[in-house]
């Protein structure tokens, strides 16, 4: 059939002819073809469609017409109500941080997710790319790949693919730009100033100078290497998608547990991992947040979106209270109260639902306070509004009036989207504040006892760690998505010229952890490797209390301990849930279109693809003389949850389904044995190890920065050839006698 040979052909040569599509071929439709029509839905989606066979499914579609086709035909009759009204025109920005907009991209999800078929979701699909605004579409396109059935095993591009907006600097889309206007032309000049090359296959290359300090208005701009990174913003992006706020219990998955915990925990270890990363850089602990007081950091995130918005700067010093937002900071303050107020009095009672807030599992309604909602009665549908969203309605404080922002024309600022929260200092300082409440409700549990710490018979007689050592490296980033296309490359479906972006980001070389545990039977266990500070910006000892929440847990693992000497070798590269460099959608295409076996494909080269945390980030920077670190081994004893074949996970050493967190499998709080305040008198046990280590960081010399200098100490900078004499700095020239300037006097005469 023309239409299953035609999705396996290249991107260029699909969109060349139009091919007949009709009702057989979504019925025969395989994962290949599937995998290819994802990507294709997602290509250039600022444009116009430029596939026929996309433009000719959406156009003959009608979903008000075939309710019979979704499982759900209220979920129809809201989304056509939605339409009556008004949505999101295409071009526009969206932000779930806009109520309006994310009741929108909900309604379009739900159409999604409740398609009978997949036919009937890729037609629908069709339908919202041709139709619906572009953000709405990849963001409910998104959600509902990773919780259909049908689309297991769907990958989509990177984030940063799609808009590259998000990700690269405003300034090097702008020369992408030039370039595509110039039709390739080049000036020599301007290329070795700027770090501008062209392959010899026509693919041009633009450097991200990170050595360009015209924005850099404090010294946070030190670790905006991390804060920046695309597969750290990725990380923090595709995390959302897989546990969104809005979402009801019902639809997650069985492996999705323990869904809020998960959240709070994944909040508290990227704040620690950036406390890292600013001890590696000299920087003082994350600040305090206050609505009253002046944030003394501000940020200039240097970004532009699709339609020429730019990302607002926050000035040093910025202060968030004013006459405008004075009752939307009461509201927020409020919600704290009275949510800390529950922890204290150990309940909560909502419209006479009492929730309790007593016991570890409890975690989960107080993260439904935080960061979700409470529902009622599932059956009802009714839900208790009044503690939802706390993150949200924080964020809106210090946004630029998105809270309650015109209906459509939203102006963002880099918190009110999941792609470039992380960049922004002050981000860190509200997760610091949220994270405050929840070790308010730790603090009310009891400290571990001895006999919860020790594992009767285990004790960990060494723990070796290679020499760490990090540096710095290029890596170039496909930005083509970016940039227009014109008639002639819409006609064929693809773009004339390949843009990528040099950027600088942070890796580390190899290493292992070795480990040596003496067990006296037979047993299963847990391994947590947890990596921390020794001491804090100016060399002093941290107390372990205060510590404790600043250890990232870098590893942990099931494993089966025999009798006698057990001999433990984790290599960095095989540690939980990391991922290596994503692959670049053209590379994946071809060979998505290659392959024989689409399954093979992503075993092999899709691991983690969604949940894994960037490979290269597990170390933070250190320092060139060596940053004083500790790791932190526990082997506990492992205890199961209900329904997860323990035997089969040992057999197989991995999942053969994607966990975010090892110990999920196991009973234990997330973060144990440092989620809770320490009694050090009963805590150090036989099963435990604290080991010094020290992170080296590899100094480089950058041809970025070199290239800059030489520029500008050579021709820019003239003070040193053109000294200027005391005698004759000022000049005799009485300023209020003077009736014309000559064109060669001298700038202080003016």
């Amino acid at each position: 059939m023309r239409a299953a040979v035609f999705l396996v052909l290249a991107l260029a040569v699909m969109a060349s002819a139009r091919p007949d599509i009709d009702d057989n071929f979504f019925v025969s439709i395989d994962m290949k073809q599937k995998q290819l029509f994802i990507l294709k839905l997602l290509n250039h989606v600022t444009q116009p469609v430029m596939y026929k066979e996309i433009e000719e499914i959406g156009q003959n579609f009608k979903f008000e017409d075939n309710m019979e086709l979704f499982t759900k035909t209220d979920v129809v009759k809201s989304f056509v109500n939605t339409l009556k009204v008004g949505v999101l025109p295409k071009g526009e920005v969206f932000t779930l941080n806009v109520d309006r907009q994310m009741k929108e991209v909900v309604n379009m999800f739900h159409l999604l997710y409740y398609a009978k078929d997949f036919s009937t979701f890729l037609k629908t699909a069709c339908w919202m790319r041709l139709y619906l605004n572009e953000g709405m579409f990849v963001y409910s396109l998104s959600v509902a790949v990773r919780y259909r059935e049908d689309c297991k095993g769907i990958v989509l591009p990177p984030p940063y693919e799609i808009y590259p907006y998000y990700f690269v600097r405003a300034d090097v889309i702008q020369k992408a730009y030039l370039i595509k206007m110039r039709k390739g032309l080049l000036d020599v000049k301007l290329c070795d100033f700027y770090g501008i090359k062209k392959t010899e296959k026509d693919v041009y290359i633009i450097d991200e100078n990170v050595f360009d300090q015209r924005v850099a208005i404090n010294d946070e701009e030190r670790i905006k290497y991390f804060t920046d990174d695309i597969d750290l913003n990725t990380y923090y992006y595709y995390f959302h998608v897989d546990y969104p706020f809005w979402m009801k219990d019902q639809l997650f998955s069985k492996y999705k547990v323990r869904r809020y915990e998960l959240t709070l925990y994944m909040y508290q270890q990227i704040l620690a991992r950036y406390y890292l990363e600013r001890l590696s850089n000299g920087l003082n602990s994350i600040g305090e947040f206050s609505f009253y007081k002046p944030i003394q950091k501000g940020y200039w995130p240097w970004l532009m979106l699709h339609n020429g918005i730019e990302l607002p700067a926050r000035f040093n010093n910025y202060v968030i209270s004013r006459n405008d937002n004075n009752e939307l900071i009461s509201l927020v303050e409020e919600y704290e109260s009275i949510i800390k107020e529950a922890i204290m009095k150990g309940y909560i009672d909502m419209n006479g639902l009492r929730l309790e807030l007593t016991k570890p599992e409890d975690m989960e309604t107080l993260g439904k306070l935080i960061y979700g909602k409470v529902v009622a009665n599932e059956q009802e549908n009714k839900c208790i509004e009044a503690y939802r969203y706390l993150l949200i309605v924080m964020k809106s404080a210090m946004g630029l009036n998105t809270f309650v922002s015109d209906k459509y024309f939203v102006a963002p600022n880099v918190l009110d989207s999941y792609q470039t929260a992380l960049r922004d200092p002050v981000f860190y300082q509200l997760q610091k504040r949220l994270i405050n409440i929840v070790q308010l409700f730790k603090k009310r549990l009891p400290c571990y006892t001895k006999e919860e710490l020790y594992f009767p018979g285990v004790n960990i007689d060494s723990v070796l760690v290679d020499k760490l050592v990090t540096y710095f490296e290029d890596y170039l980033m496909d930005m083509t998505n970016a940039v227009t296309l014109n008639e002639e490359e819409l006609k064929k479906a693809s773009s004339s010229m390949t843009f990528l972006v040099r950027k600088r980001r942070l890796n580390h070389e190899p290493f292992k952890v070795s480990l040596v545990v003496l067990s006296d039977k037979t047993v299963d266990c847990v391994v947590r490797l947890f990596l921390g500070p020794k001491e804090d910006e100016f060399g002093r000892l941290i107390d372990i209390n205060v510590n404790r929440l600043n250890f990232v847990e870098i590893d942990s693992f099931v494993y089966k301990l025999t009798t006698g000497k057990n001999t433990i070798v984790r290599k960095s590269s095989e540690m939980h849930n990391l991922i290596p460099d994503r692959m670049m959608t053209a590379d994946f295409m071809k060979k998505v279109e290659s392959s024989s076996d689409v399954s093979e494909l992503f075993v092999k080269n899709m691991k983690n693809y969604f949940t894994g945390f960037p490979s290269r980030l597990i170390l933070p920077k250190g320092r060139t003389s060596g940053l004083p670190m500790m790791i932190y081994v526990v082997v506990s004893p492992l205890k199961p949850v209900d329904n997860i074949d323990v035997t089969a996970m040992l057999e197989k050493k991995s999942f053969s389904f994607e966990f975010r967190s090892t110990v999920l499998v196991d009973k234990m709080p997330l973060g144990y044995p440092l989620d809770r305040y320490i009694d050090t008198s009963n805590f150090f046990t036989a099963n435990m190890k604290f080991v010094d280590v020290m992170i080296f960081h590899k100094k480089q010399t950058c041809d970025m920065k070199m290239r800059w200098n030489k520029w500008v100490l050579r021709d820019y900078n003239m003070a040193n050839r053109s000294p200027m004499e005391s005698d004759t700095y000022f000049v005799e020239t009485d300023l209020n006698l003077t009736t014309r300037v000559e064109s060669s006097a001298n700038i202080i005469d003016i």
